[in-house]
C-alpha cells in the first residue's frame, strides 16, 4: 500500500485470520488491516485476536486501553514514550475521523534510531500501527473531532514517561501543519529534543 496512506512502501509479511500485517524499512513498527464484512445493515470487523496476532509476531500482552478525542483540526499529541520498569507497546486505531501517525526509533544503537514512520489512519481506511517499545509515539488530527483509540502493553507510570518534542527538527517529521496552528498542551510544548534525552533503559 502507498501514498496517501504511508509516507514509505511496506511488504506484506504474514498473514493469520482476517488479519494482515505490513513491515516498514524500521524493524518493529507493523501496519495492520482486517477484514470488512459488509451487508445491508452495515460493517463487522474484529480488531484484534490474540491467537492471530500471535501469528503475526504480535505476542504482547495488552493491559490497558485509552481513547483520546481532539477537537480541531492539527491538534498535535506526542510525541510519547515510557521506559523501564513500565515501558509500552501500543496498538493504535481511528474511530473516528483521519491522524498522520508517527513513531520515532528512539533504540540505542539501532541502525534506524531518530528515524520514523508516518501513516495515516482513518476510520475510513481501518489500518492500525502497532508500535513496538522503543518508540516514541505521536500524531497530529486531520479532521475535526478525531477519536483515537490505542491498546497499551504497559501501565500508565508517571515516572517512566519520556518524550520529543514535536517538531524537533532533526527528526525531519513533515506534519503538515504550521507551528502557529498546531494544537499542543503545554506540557508537549516543552518536551526536549531527542539529543537531549541521553540513553533510555528501555
Amino acid at each position: 500500500m502507498t501514498a496517501p496512506y504511508l509516507r514509505e512502501q511496506v511488504a506484506i509479511v504474514r498473514r493469520s485470520g482476517n488479519f494482515e500485517a505490513r513491515c516498514f524499512p524500521i524493524a518493529g513498527p507493523l501496519l495492520i488491516s482486517t477484514r470488512h464484512f459488509a451487508d445491508h445493515r452495515g460493517t463487522f470487523l474484529e480488531t484484534y485476536s490474540r491467537r492471530d496476532f500471535a501469528a503475526l509476531g504480535i505476542a504482547d500482552e495488552f493491559v490497558q486501553d485509552n481513547h483520546s478525542r481532539s477537537d480541531a483540526v492539527g491538534t498535535v499529541r506526542g510525541l510519547h514514550l515510557q521506559v523501564a520498569p513500565e515501558p509500552q507497546a501500543k496498538l493504535v486505531r481511528v474511530l473516528r475521523g483521519r491522524i498522520l501517525d508517527v513513531a520515532v526509533d528512539c533504540r540505542a544503537g539501532s541502525p534506524t534510531h531518530g528515524r520514523h514512520i508516518a501513516v495515516e489512519l482513518s476510520a475510513e481506511n481501518g489500518l492500525m500501527l502497532y508500535i513496538p517499545t522503543g518508540f516514541a509515539h505521536g500524531f497530529v488530527t486531520r479532521e475535526p473531532g478525531t477519536e483515537v483509540t490505542y491498546k497499551m502493553t504497559g501501565h500508565y507510570a508517571p515516572h517512566c514517561e519520556r518524550g520529543i518534542v514535536w517538531d524537533d527538527p532533526a527528526l525531519g517529521i513533515a506534519w503538515d501543519v504550521a507551528p502557529e496552528d498546531a494544537v499542543l498542551s503545554d506540557k508537549d510544548r516543552r518536551l526536549p529534543k531527542l539529543a537531549e534525552l541521553g540513553e533510555l533503559h528501555l
